[in-house]
């Protein structure tokens, strides 16, 4: 991926360059963002920049890597902050909704990005499947904790139920989207809960 300074840490260079590229690319998209506007907004030269990234391509993928480290650390937190197993899945939702709620949202980064990036042979598109793939089993994982029987639906039903909502998120009334959202889960934790075994 990117060639950034191992020693001493990642440069203010590179830093800076992440950072324009984060909040244009999720704004804006990423096609329509030249490599001139980012280093512009960087205030770096195009030098400095081909020194940490071998190119735009580069540059998305590290972007996509940070949102997908971020997504990560975010879903852990949520889980980590409740006891029981449906609460654990409920605080993921909740921490989904927050986001989606939250001011400049603009969507889901990957979606956003694959849908720039359709070829699925890819480097970009194949960051968004890996990401993908982590969360339906981050998921999928923690619904098997409610309730005895396979999980592999349920989590199917969460991802599409968020993917949905962040995409009608920054469309429609996202108090209303939230509501939806949230409801669905719950839909999806009691009927989990309702077949698991008595104690």
């Amino acid at each position: 991926m990117s060639r950034s300074t191992k020693a001493g840490g990642t440069s203010e260079a590179r830093s800076r360059l992440l950072g324009t590229a984060i909040r244009i690319f999720y704004t804006e998209g990423i096609h329509s963002v030249g490599i001139d506007r980012i280093i512009e907004e960087a205030h770096v030269t195009r030098a400095t920049l081909y020194r940490h990234f071998a190119g735009k391509e580069d540059l998305v993928l590290a972007y996509l890597d940070q949102a997908d480290h971020d997504i990560r650390a975010q879903i852990s937190a949520a889980a980590e902050s409740s006891p029981s197993a449906d609460d654990k899945v409920r605080a993921v939702s909740r921490s989904i909704a927050e986001g989606i709620l939250s001011a400049g949202f603009r969507g889901c980064a990957f979606l956003n990005a694959v849908a720039e990036y359709p070829d699925p042979t890819h480097p970009i598109h194949q960051a968004v499947l890996a990401h993908r793939q982590w969360f339906l089993d981050t998921v999928t994982g923690l619904l098997a904790q409610v309730g005895d029987t396979p999980a592999e639906a349920a989590g199917r039903h969460f991802v599409m139920l968020r993917d949905g909502a962040m995409a009608a998120g920054c469309l429609f009334d996202a108090e209303l989207v939230v509501e939806t959202f949230l409801r669905g889960v719950e839909g999806i934790v009691q009927a989990r809960s309702a077949v698991a075994p008595s104690h």
